[in-house]
């Protein structure tokens, strides 16, 4: 028989508020929610996450609550811009301070500097070139519960991403003011989140100079027209176009310039694939060992949005399937649709480019000729050739899931 106290460890979450409440009072997820992950997540992952909301956004799918992991619903993916009161959140830390943006600085320094700078929000805003931007920002470990075997870590299903339109200033024209010395190898950048525990590594990482000041990485203090969500690095974070989030640090509060590799734990020890295995062009040279690499671009990738797994039609009507693809800032140039389980295969309509950093919309449209089931599948290929693959490509920390989705539907 269940004890009391074994109901209570089961039956009892975490709120975002702190308190612990009755599972039953929270929503569950509805499968519809997750697409296709509902089907592949680990056990036990769909009846421990529930829908809660964090202050100031809409009900998302909770993974973790210390640290804050918060997952979007699918079917915010069908439009262009994920709004942001439903951007995914992604935390290492538990300690998540309210910054006040009146007294909030950001300090340039390192011994690969000329001349060390203290920059205020106002100064981003006034004293820079404002520039504009749309680009994907999406966690490493997308799609890590679909993994099999399955591998440690937040178990993501599709929604550990977004794509928005951020505002700010190259990070290049700060450097440039603060005087790079010719030995500047890394740019390494912290947030204001701590851990709670004493010796917890702080959440601190490090990008190649070149990444640095390329003209599409920047400082952003806006998110689809508003300041940034607190929940999503208020009020500035580092934006770094075609590579996944681990770089994209929230609440930025520092910038230091090095002449050495960073060695910090999450670059030596964390966030690093087998060197070789996925078709990677952007390398981070100066953080490589004979047998991994820092994760750094986001692999081509694409996913039906508004078509449910075992969803039923009529013989006659016509079926859309609308849909999202992604690369690491190449371009989309082709998505391909399937409605027989990947025997034939025709061309999508891609919509309107935002940009080589930005998701592309597709559709495509198709009028069944007889009842059965019907298996659609997405392949998206980019301008370098690249493409979606069949078989997952296994790795140990979970990264760079791009199999090909399937979705099972009906024609009656």
């Amino acid at each position: 028989m269940l004890s009391r106290r074994s109901f209570l460890k089961g039956s009892l979450v975490a709120t975002a508020g702190g308190l612990l409440v009755p599972k039953y009072v929270l929503a569950s997820v509805d499968p519809s929610l997750l697409s296709t992950a509902a089907k592949e997540l680990p056990e036990g992952v769909l009846e421990e996450q529930v829908l809660e909301a964090l202050p100031g956004k809409k009900p998302l799918i909770k993974k973790t609550y210390r640290a804050p992991n918060y997952e979007t619903p699918v079917k915010y993916f069908n439009e262009i811009f994920t709004p942001n009161d439903v951007f995914f959140v992604r935390y290492h830390l538990s300690n998540i301070p309210e910054v006040d943006a009146r007294t909030w600085k950001l300090t340039v320094g390192g011994d690969a500097v000329e001349r060390p700078l203290e920059l205020t929000l106002n100064d981003l805003k006034t004293k820079f070139e404002q520039v504009e931007l749309v680009a994907l920002c999406q966690c490493s470990g997308n799609r890590r519960g679909l993994f099999k075997p399955h591998v440690a870590g937040v178990e993501w299903g599709y929604g550990a991403m977004g794509n928005a339109k951020w505002k700010g200033v190259r990070l290049k024209d700060i450097l440039e003011k603060a005087g790079l010395k010719a030995n500047a190898l890394e740019v390494v950048v912290d947030g204001a989140d701590t851990g709670v525990a004493a010796g917890t590594p702080d959440f601190v990482k490090s990008i190649p100079v070149w990444k640095a000041l390329d003209e599409n990485t920047i400082i952003a203090y806006e998110m689809n027209g508003e300041p940034l969500p607190h929940w999503n690095g208020f009020p500035a974070r580092l934006i770094v176009p075609g590579w996944t989030a681990t770089y994209w640090m929230k609440h930025i509060v520092s910038i230091n310039v090095v002449s050495k590799p960073f060695d910090g734990f999450w670059m030596k020890s964390a966030y690093r694939i087998p060197l070789g295995k996925f078709p990677i062009r952007d390398r981070f040279i100066s953080q490589e060992t004979a047998v991994n690499t820092p994760i750094t671009e986001i692999v081509v990738n694409s996913l039906i949005t508004n078509i449910n797994d075992g969803q039923t039609f009529r013989l006659g009507q016509v079926i859309e399937v609308r849909g999202i693809a992604w690369d690491g800032g190449y371009g989309i140039n082709m998505v391909e649709i399937s409605t027989d389980g990947g025997k034939t295969w025709r061309e999508a309509e891609l919509g309107k480019d935002y940009g080589r950093y930005s998701w592309r919309q597709f559709t495509y449209r198709f009028k069944p000729s007889k009842k059965g089931a019907y298996t659609i599948m997405a392949k998206a290929s980019n301008r370098l050739g690249q493409t979606q693959t069949f078989e997952l490509i296994w790795n140990p920390a979970g990264y760079h899931h791009n199999v090909v989705q399937k979705i099972n539907i009906k024609v009656v």
